[in-house]
């Protein structure tokens, strides 16, 4: 049942699901929910940490590109703005079937698939206002440049409106990033941690006030930390530490200053910055957090492997996981204890798979060999090498080996990626369920996450195909749609 207001979009849904009973019963129940949507989508200011890096000067010119419906030159001939790679503006859903009846009095069925970005007001990425942080000075014209992400016949096309976007100073701290990134810092807030962290809560105060924004989504995009030493759990030992004016991590800060601001905060690297106690800030303050580490090319693929080879039966043995890169990305992460985070959020992105299936991995033999290996090689710029082995258990005690190679700009994935984030965590606090917001934490954005951090800690799903259909779903229901329970039944005669 779907009601559409001038205020909102209104849904009745019946989510049907069951539960496994102690005695391996099952008990199948329905629980009715109002979905509620607003309507109306405010002007939205897009804040990314990291502004001046590959990723940064990838999403912002590649808006102003779209924006401008800009056409350039390439040595493959000419190329046009588009957002391929985005799930809200590239992917469709079905949303249901037209059955059509034919002269002889059979019938034929037709799915219907509509885009994702039309289910549900969402913001146009044309319309988000960027800006943000960045610990070097460079305007973004001579960013991208450096980043040698983009064809440089498109960035000179941009060259009068890049020039004029510099980023704010950003804040820097040595002990959690690799040492090789010294030599980059030139642009910096200095002060104590309350103090930074009120220098950033001025700046989206300033951000906001200057381009009329109804809200403000802020990225980190910038350089992985290093993991802090331990959780934070607690909204008053986080206070004590910026109290004490302890040595805290950057994206903490950030965090902090967001929601503080009543922001949405992303964490698009993995270390830990969403602790417990950024979570309960969140839930003070009524906004949003999400995260962890952008999933955007190997591990995506790894994800949808590991499903495909458990759920064909075969008993995945080992994946062993090799990339190369040159970008600042790679160069940062040369160093054990930054690269250590790394190597956390793209090892447990099986876990579930394994979990799924207790015939093939029952207790004492559910574990597999999953090593990763990241390297620096600057010759190759953005341009990322991944290298994946699978190799399996199959029938008689055979062996299957998968190996797969894949070359592409880093920041040509994650662009994209970031941009739906944005779109995505944007209409979902526009989203209640039951008169309540989603959240403090989107566990709906797991698909765009290599670590997702969820509201149940215990419950996390890595599968990429569930947690597209997780995704979708709600999607279809709140916009009136009945989410396709693929049984298929009206097609058995």
């Amino acid at each position: 049942h779907l009601m559409e207001k001038k205020e909102f979009i209104e849904a009745k849904y019946q989510e049907r699901y069951t539960i496994i009973e102690e005695n391996g019963k099952p008990q199948n129940l329905i629980a009715e929910h109002l979905l509620r949507t607003k309507s109306v989508v405010p002007k939205v200011g897009f804040m990314m940490v990291g502004l001046g890096g590959n990723n940064g000067t990838t999403v912002m010119t590649g808006i102003l590109a779209n924006k401008k419906n800009l056409t350039w030159e390439t040595k493959r001939g000419d190329a046009h703005a588009n957002y391929y790679g985005s799930f809200t503006q590239c992917v469709t859903t079905k949303v249901g079937m037209k059955v059509k009846k034919q002269q002889d009095g059979s019938m034929i069925i037709e799915d219907v698939f509509l885009p994702i970005k039309d289910l549900l007001p969402m913001v146009n990425p044309n319309d988000l206002v960027v800006g943000g942080w960045d610990i070097n000075d460079l305007d973004m014209y001579n960013a991208a440049i450096r980043a040698k992400v983009l064809e440089p016949s498109l960035i000179h096309q941009l060259k009068e409106d890049l020039m004029q976007i510099k980023p704010l100073p950003g804040v820097f701290n040595l002990d959690y990033v690799a040492s090789n990134q010294a030599d980059r810092a030139n642009n910096l807030k200095r002060g104590t941690t309350k103090e930074l962290i009120a220098q950033l809560q001025d700046d989206i105060k300033t951000f906001k006030a200057r381009h009329n924004l109804g809200k403000i989504v802020v990225l980190w995009t910038a350089n992985t930390e290093r993991y802090y030493n331990k959780d934070i759990e607690t909204l008053e030992e986080l206070e004590k530490l910026i109290a004490d004016n302890a040595s805290l991590p950057p994206s903490v800060l950030y965090g902090i200053a967001a929601l503080k601001e009543k922001c949405i905060f992303l964490n698009g690297s993995p270390q830990n910055t969403v602790h417990p106690a950024m979570i309960k800030l969140a839930a003070k303050e009524g906004v949003q957090i999400a995260g962890a580490d952008f999933k955007s090319g190997q591990t995506k693929y790894k994800t949808a492997m590991g499903d495909f080879l458990v759920g064909s039966g075969m008993r995945l043995g080992s994946v062993v996981s090799y990339n190369h890169l040159g970008n600042n990305d790679g160069k940062n992460l040369s160093e054990p204890h930054t690269f250590r985070s790394k190597e956390k959020s793209k090892g447990s992105v099986l876990d579930d798979c394994l979990k799924s299936n207790k015939l093939l991995y029952p207790e004492g033999k559910d574990k597999i060999d999953h090593t990763v290996v990241i390297k620096y090689c600057p010759f190759v710029g953005d341009s990322k090498r991944a290298l994946d082995e699978y190799n399996s258990e199959i029938f008689l005690e055979g062996c299957n080996t998968i190996v797969s190679y894949n070359i592409c700009e880093d920041s040509l994935l994650a662009a994209p990626i970031m941009i739906d984030l944005c779109i995505m965590a944007e209409l979902l606090s526009r989203i209640t369920i039951d008169e309540k917001p989603i959240g403090p934490v989107l566990s709906y954005l797991s698909y765009f996450f290599k670590a997702p951090v969820t509201n149940h800690h215990e419950y996390v799903i890595n599968s990429l195909s569930k947690q597209k259909e997780i995704l979708t779903a709600l999607l279809k229901a709140c916009a009136g749609y009945v989410p396709d329970d693929s049984t298929c039944l009206l097609y058995t005669s």
